[in-house]
């Protein structure tokens, strides 16, 4: 049985105009000990995708699936008490801005000492030891005076290894790391993704990775999600996505990063924008930026390809017969 199974998952929100379907049709399943990224633009659904599994989406958001479960509980129909005792202990998720993500008027160790204290049961001395040796963990220097600092006085380095430090809090079975390394320098990226992937192999634990930067994803991943406009239109292993796209939207975005630009040439790119609320297309969602579309395109939603063709949502995948 898979840690984490997602089958159909839709997520809609209530706008003064009608429902928005933000998310359709997605499929995932995530097994102990592996790392899964989703890739994709801004506005492609991954954060609400993974915001619904977390069950932290807003009150408008209506989530339907017909499988949503976690460990082999229903995430649908478990209690709210249920849910509150599972976030943050077994699911647990690193936001993408950690400068906003802190509350700004507790202080880093009550942030971290809450949840050990509420999920774990320790008391306040242990609670502090506790923080001290994650704060440890994470790289952070003098963890036991860091543990008084409010996040204005820190870094955004420092903020997203402190956000890492309460996800991991209570050894999660499941973390999603939401884009985490979002306005960072370079070098601090490289630190912060290092340790993800050293937590989670130490810990065993299963990690989720949310970014649209596909170089991360070809160092971490072992499978790769690919989605565009709500849609999940490719899954595959992370070295047969880069060899072999079967996508169009995958391919464009392989074609479009810096290392496979050909010298004295422009850098490729997509053309045109992610479709939102009020100008998604009829047909396939891509079809006005795919270079390979025709009047099919245009008329007829895709269903998904077989395996061997990435399960790509189109109806000429890349390597398939035309």
């Amino acid at each position: 049985m898979s840690l984490l199974e997602i089958r159909n998952l839709t997520v809609r929100f209530a706008t003064a105009s009608g429902w928005f379907t933000a998310v359709e049709g997605v499929d995932l399943s995530v097994e102990k000990g592996e790392i899964v990224a989703i890739v994709g633009e801004s506005g492609s659904g991954k954060s609400v995708s993974m915001l619904a599994v977390m069950g932290l989406l807003p009150p408008t958001a209506q989530v339907t699936a017909d499988v949503l479960a976690f460990d082999g509980k229903d995430l649908l129909t478990i209690s709210p008490a249920e849910r509150r005792a599972l976030t943050g202990a077994d699911m647990a998720m690193i936001f993408q801005e950690p400068m906003s993500s802190l509350n700004p008027c507790f202080t880093v160790g009550f942030q971290i000492e809450e949840a050990l204290r509420l999920h774990l049961g320790l008391n306040k001395r242990q609670a502090r030891d506790r923080a001290v040796e994650l704060l440890t963990q994470v790289g952070i220097p003098s963890p036991a005076q860091r543990l008084s600092a409010y996040p204005h006085q820190l870094s955004g380095g420092m903020s997203q290894r402190v956000m890492i430090a309460m996800a991991i809090a209570c050894d999660p079975r499941l973390l999603i790391a939401d884009e985490p390394t979002t306005a960072l320098d370079v070098t601090i990226q490289a630190q912060i993704l290092d340790l993800l992937v050293d937590l989670q192999e130490r810990r065993g634990m299963a990690l989720i990775l949310i970014t649209h930067a596909m170089g991360v994803v070809a160092e971490t991943a072992q499978r790769v999600v690919v989605q565009y406009a709500g849609w999940q239109v490719e899954k595959q292993d992370v070295y047969g996505l880069f060899d072999h796209p079967h996508h169009p939207y995958t391919a464009a975005l392989l074609t479009a990063l810096p290392e496979r630009a050909v010298e004295g040439t422009r850098l490729a790119s997509i053309p045109g924008v992610v479709p939102g609320q009020f100008d998604k297309p009829s047909g396939c969602l891509f079809h006005p930026r795919c270079p390979r579309a025709d009047q099919r395109c245009v008329e007829v939603r895709p269903v998904p390809a077989g395996p061997e063709l990435g399960e790509a949502v189109c109806h000429y995948p890349l390597g398939g017969a035309r």
